[in-house]
C-alpha cells in the first residue's frame, strides 16, 4: 500500500526501503567526499564504495573487481552490448538476441546494426520461450555476442540462462572463437539466483530501483578477461571502464538493497507466488475472454499479465487508478506509447488483443486483502468497459 493506493507495478519501480535510505543519508551530508580524492574525507567515501562493491560481489559470487557501478539497467545493457561488440568487431560482426528483450537491449542492437553488425532476433513461442536448438543454429563463425534476458519484464517468462551459457560456450569452442554471453537480469533480482558462476555469464545487468534500492543506480558484472571497450570517456573511475565521479550514496544504497533482496528472495518469492496464483486463477475464472500472457509454470513469482478481449489496456489502467489501484499495461519505459507491446506481438497476439493488456507485478508488502479488493474491482471494470462504445464501433 502506498498511502491509500494498492501498488501493483513493482516491475516498473519500487520504493527505497527504510534501512537502505538510512544508510544512504550520511553520504549526502557529512560523508559527502569524492571517492577519488586522497584526503581523509575522500578516503572515507572510498572506503564506503569499496565495501559496497564487496557486498555486491558477494551477492553475485564474483570477484570484487568484476563489479562496475552504473546509472541503471539501461546504461548497463548499452555498455555491455556496445562495449563487447566494439571490442570484438575485428573478429566478427554477428550478434544474437531475442525479439522480446527490453528496449535497452533492442535499441542498442539497432545502433550496432547501423554500425555494420548483423543482428539475429530469435523468435519465441506463445509463452515467450526461445528454442535452444534455434539459438544453437543461429551461432556462426562470425558471432561475437549473445544477449538474452533472465526474465521478461512484461510477461515474466524465465529463460534457462545457465543452460544457454553452456550452449554458447560449446558452440564458441566448436568455432574456436570468443563469444561473449550477456544477460539482462534486471527483473530477476530478488526472485532468482544471481550467482554468476552458476549462471555461466560473462556480463550481467542489474538496476537498483527494481529491488527497493535508489533510482539512478545499476550494476554491470563484467567477468575478468571479457573483451570490453568503455562507451563513456573521462576519468579513471571503475578501473577505467566507467568514468565519472562515483555515486557513493547510490552505491551504498544499491548494495544494501541487493543484499536484502538476495538474502530474502525465497521468502519474497513464496509470498508473491501465493498472491500471483490467486490473481491468475480468479481472473481466468471470473473474466471471460481473458488470456494469460507468458508461461504459467515458468514465470517470475510476482508477475501477472493478461490481455482482455474487447478492452483497451489504457482504459483498464484509468479505471483501476480511479479505484486506487496502480498497475501498468506493459513496460514502464514504454508507457504513453500507442503502439501495442512488441513482446505480446512476438507471442503471436493480434494488435487489437495486445492493446488490451494489463500487467500487475507484486511486491513484498502486498497483502491478501489487497488482492481480494482487486478481484472485486477488475471483473466489474472489464465488464463495464466492454459495454461502452468504442471509436471503431461508433464509426469514428
Amino acid at each position: 500500500m502506498v498511502g491509500n493506493v494498492i501498488y501493483l507495478d513493482h516491475a516498473g519501480t519500487t520504493g527505497v526501503s527504510e534501512e537502505v535510505l538510512k544508510l544512504m543519508l550520511p553520504y549526502f551530508s557529512e560523508k559527502f567526499g569524492n571517492a577519488s580524492s586522497v584526503h581523509t574525507v575522500g578516503q572515507e567515501a572510498k572506503f564506503a564504495l569499496d565495501n559496497a562493491r564487496e557486498m555486491v560481489a558477494s551477492c553475485l559470487n564474483s570477484r570484487v573487481g568484476d563489479v562496475i557501478f552504473t546509472s541503471g539497467g539501461t546504461e548497463s545493457d548499452n555498455a555491455a552490448l556496445i562495449g563487447a561488440a566494439m571490442a570484438l568487431k575485428e573478429t566478427g560482426n554477428h550478434i544474437i538476441t531475442s525479439a522480446v528483450e527490453h528496449h535497452a537491449v533492442l535499441h542498442a542492437c539497432q545502433y550496432l546494426e547501423n554500425m555494420g553488425f548483423q543482428i539475429t532476433y530469435l523468435p519465441v513461442d506463445d509463452a515467450g520461450k526461445i528454442d535452444l536448438s534455434q539459438l544453437s543454429k543461429a551461432i556462426t563463425g562470425q558471432t561475437v555476442l549473445v544477449s538474452l534476458m533472465y526474465a521478461n519484464n512484461e510477461i515474466g517468462t524465465i529463460n534457462p540462462i545457465a543452460e544457454i551459457s553452456e550452449l554458447v560456450k560449446k558452440r564458441a569452442s566448436e568455432f574456436q572463437r570468443t563469444i561473449v554471453m550477456h544477460c539482462d537480469a534486471v527483473q530477476a533480482a530478488g526472485f532468482l539466483t544471481l550467482d554468476t558462476k552458476a549462471l555461466g555469464v560473462d556480463m550481467l545487468s542489474l538496476s537498483g530501483h527494481k529491488f527497493y534500492g535508489p533510482k539512478g543506480t545499476g550494476i554491470l558484472y563484467l567477468r575478468r578477461g571479457t573483451p570490453f571497450l568503455p562507451i563513456l570517456f573521462g576519468g579513471n573511475q571503475e578501473r577505467e571502464r566507467r568514468p565519472g565521479t562515483e555515486n557513493v550514496a547510490g552505491a551504498v544504497g544499491l548494495s544494501e538493497a541487493l543484499n536484502i533482496a538476495d538474502s530474502s528472495r525465497v521468502q519474497t518469492s513464496n509470498h508473491c507466488m501465493l498472491l500471483r496464483n490467486t490473481l491468475i486463477k480468479e481472473i481466468t475464472e471470473k473474466i471471460p475472454g481473458s488470456v494469460l500472457n507468458g508461461s504459467l509454470e515458468n514465470r517470475l513469482a510476482n508477475n501477472v499479465n493478461f490481455s482482455f478481449e474487447g478492452v483497451q489496456g489504457e482504459s483498464i489502467l484509468l479505471g483501476l487508478d480511479m479505484a486506487e489501484i496502480s498497475a501498468s499495461s506493459g513496460s514502464a519505459c514504454s508507457s504513453g506509447s500507442l503502439e501495442p507491446s512488441h513482446v505480446l506481438l512476438a507471442l503471436g497476439q493480434s494488435s487489437e488483443l495486445a492493446r488490451g493488456s494489463l500487467r500487475m507485478t507484486l511486491g513484498k508488502f502486498n497483502t491478501e486483502s489487497e488482492i481480494e479488493y482487486v478481484l472485486e474491482v477488475l471483473p466489474k471494470l472489464v465488464q463495464e468497459l466492454r459495454g461502452l462504445p468504442t471509436l471503431s464501433s461508433s464509426g469514428i
